[in-house]
């Protein structure tokens, strides 16, 4: 079923190189060229890769609890850890299980709602999820920037450039995934292995200078007594002021879509890899418990150590309070070495980012036809994903504290949707006690979901232009690729082959037929309408092609034909697919292919409206089946002669 092509400008063929390895539902590397398999890495480096989103939020998660809770920051901080433990690390945990392939709990709602309605609820949680992966790309780019701008030898050269800064980052960022980013593992090792390092020597300062100076702790716990009055007053504003502390809750979808990059155990198997989920878990577990350490560090020392306005927009703190005490108690050389460990790996966590809708939206969007061909290979979403950066980037002034509620608000829409879906996953199972648990859980994450937004509907209205942009332009392309052939692969039972065999011998003739009762009449009368309305003589035989539609949502799968002889004379090929006009050219041409003849197809007109009937066929994948096979064929195959013939009368 192929047809002639022009040979590829260089441009082009740079353009799409890799275009086959993407989209298959496997975790790809970012890399630009296609890769071999590989075997995969031990569990802990593979949590640097997720770690160096997760990790680096570091850079900026004190300074934004310092200025959600004030003084309550560290007990804010132990609600959200908390909820991280109790919460969202059992079920990602779940989540690993279920879907140990990378697909994350997107595939498993998807697997719950077929039709227009699954493909719309899935764009609808791909558009948060964009959300999720661009903010982090844009607020680390943005942070990064801070860090650069601020540093006590750069901040008489660079103040007021921020936003050039950043733009010059995710510029660098889309240029290094554009030229083939390799060795991701290994740099992620190395990143979050030093970054980490230096975090501890300033948390262990931090503590030092706290324990030193005894009236700090006496000071903020007199202070907390006069504004609270008790400890339920403390726990229940640090409840409220919970979900403004979301963004420590970023990396576990990262966690999850880098499984396939776990080396897992000899003995798995694709359909159940148990030492990958196994390991998957112990990921999970690990930078759960380190991050939970150091959120619960950092906040403390922050908050004791900094003054609260250096935490506001304009302050010395503002974005960066660990690197503020780092200046402030280590020396500006180490404040520098810290600077570039954090800008190092908050760029990172953009490659990360990057890395994940390079492999999110390949795998659904061209599977559902509602992508360009072209959206499956790296570089041209590349460059689509950088320039939605620069206007994100735009937009929100390049300032961290204006991207947390759109950032906040697409982590906690993945982590509630993955609660949800492991909710129902137990229920299935008949897992009664787990069913509650999950069921509480996701409780929990739609009322922090909801609040957020609530309170900062940034995030959502930022949200939402994702959520339309894809929808609308994923219709758009779905309009536009409406035409085109659609299948992937035609295979043939026996008796459809015999079918096939037996009526190339003489000119091959299908009559295209609705199916109804199925029964003798049906046939019989069908033959003489085709022959009256088209004068073929009574000497010529007919094989019947019969289409069923199965989930019209679809855009491309294979083609199964079945042959049978039904009342003892009519020979009828079977066949399922999205769109019978799609199925029906796809089978002429393969049988066209095999037998090297010109097949001819009859069908009767379709009674209705033209329009109406077109939009039968773009939704539910029938309708004006005749025009639409004709010019299906006529995209699939533009030479004329080769082309199979369409009869309506």
């Amino acid at each position: 079923m192929a047809t002639t092509e022009h040979p590829p400008s260089r441009l082009r063929a740079w353009m799409l190189e890799g275009l086959s390895d993407m989209g298959k539902g496997v975790q790809q590397a970012p890399h630009a060229a296609p890769e071999p398999p590989h075997k995969g890495q031990r569990w802990w480096r593979v949590m640097c890769l997720t770690g160096v989103d997760y990790f680096s939020t570091l850079g900026y998660q004190p300074g934004i609890a310092a200025l959600a809770a004030g003084l309550l920051s560290p007990v804010a901080t132990l609600v959200l850890v908390l909820v991280t433990l109790v919460g969202a690390l059992p079920v990602y945990r779940r989540v690993a299980e279920e879907s140990p392939h990378g697909q994350g709990s997107i595939a498993m709602l998807e697997r719950l709602l077929s039709f227009w309605q699954g493909k719309l609820f899935v764009l609808t949680l791909l558009g948060f999820a964009a959300t999720d992966f661009l903010i982090t790309i844009t607020l680390s780019a943005a942070d990064a920037s801070t860090h650069l701008v601020e540093n006590p030898h750069l901040t008489s050269t660079l103040h007021g450039h921020q936003m050039l800064i950043t733009l010059i980052l995710l510029a660098l960022l889309g240029a290094v995934f554009l030229k083939g980013f390799l060795e991701a593992i290994g740099v992620a090792v190395v990143l979050v292995a030093a970054y980490l390092a230096l975090n501890v020597v300033v948390v262990i300062a931090g503590l030092w200078h706290v324990l030193t100076a005894g009236h700090l702790v006496t000071d903020w716990t007199g202070a907390l007594t006069t504004q609270h009055g008790s400890v339920f007053a403390m726990v229940g504003v640090a409840l409220l002021v919970f979900p403004k502390l979301a963004l420590g809750l970023s990396g576990f979808e990262t966690g999850v879509a880098v499984m396939p990059h776990v080396q897992g155990s000899p003995g798995d198997t694709e359909e159940r890899p148990a030492g990958r989920i196994r390991d998957t878990k112990k990921l999970l577990t690990t930078a759960a418990l380190i991050m939970s350490c150091f959120l619960i560090a950092t906040s403390f020392i922050t908050t004791l150590l900094i003054p609260a306005p250096e935490f506001r927009p304009g302050g010395k703190a503002n974005g960066r309070a660990l690197a503020y005490l780092a200046h402030h108690y280590l020396g500006n050389t180490f404040g520098t070495v810290y600077d570039i460990s954090t800008i190092a790996i908050l760029w990172f966590a953009g490659a990360s980012a990057m890395a994940g809708l390079l492999n999110l939206m390949p795998r659904y969007l061209p599977r559902y036809g509602m992508a360009p061909h072209w959206a499956r290979a790296v570089r041209p979403m590349v460059l689509v994903f950088t320039l939605i950066g620069f206007l994100v980037t735009w937009i929100f002034d390049a300032n961290v504290d204006k991207q947390g509620g759109a950032y906040a608000t697409g982590v906690l829409v993945l982590i509630s949707s993955a609660a949800i879906a492991v909710t129902i996953a137990a229920h299935k199972a008949g897992q009664r006690n787990w069913c509650v648990a999950f069921a509480v859980i996701a409780t929990v994450f739609l009322y922090t979901t909801v609040v957020n937004v609530i309170e900062r509907p940034d995030g959502v209205k930022i949200g939402a232009c994702f959520i339309v942009g894809i929808i609308l332009v994923s219709l758009l392309s779905r309009l536009a690729r409406a035409f085109e052939l659609r299948v992937t692969s035609v295979t043939m039972d026996s008796m459809a082959e015999r079918f096939t065999r037996d009526i190339a011998s003489r000119r091959i003739r299908f009559i295209a037929n609705k199916p109804g009762r199925r029964d003798k009449a049906e046939y019989h009368d069908k033959i003489e309408q085709i022959r009256a309305d088209n004068e073929v003589p009574e000497t010529e035989d007919f094989v019947f092609v019969e289409v069923t539609v199965t989930d019209p949502s679809e855009f491309e799968a294979g083609l199964t034909v079945r042959g049978e002889v039904l009342h003892d004379r009519y020979r009828v090929l079977t066949l399922e697919s999205a769109a019978i006009p799609n199925a029906l050219a796809a089978l002429l041409l393969h049988v066209r292919d095999v037998t090297g003849r010109t097949p001819h197809i009859y069908f009767e007109w379709t009674e209705g409206n033209p329009f109406r009937n077109f939009l039968r066929f773009f939704l539910f994948g029938q309708g004006e089946v005749a025009p639409v096979t004709r010019e299906v064929l006529r995209e699939a195959e533009p030479d004329r002669a080769k082309r199979p013939r369409v009869h309506t009368g």
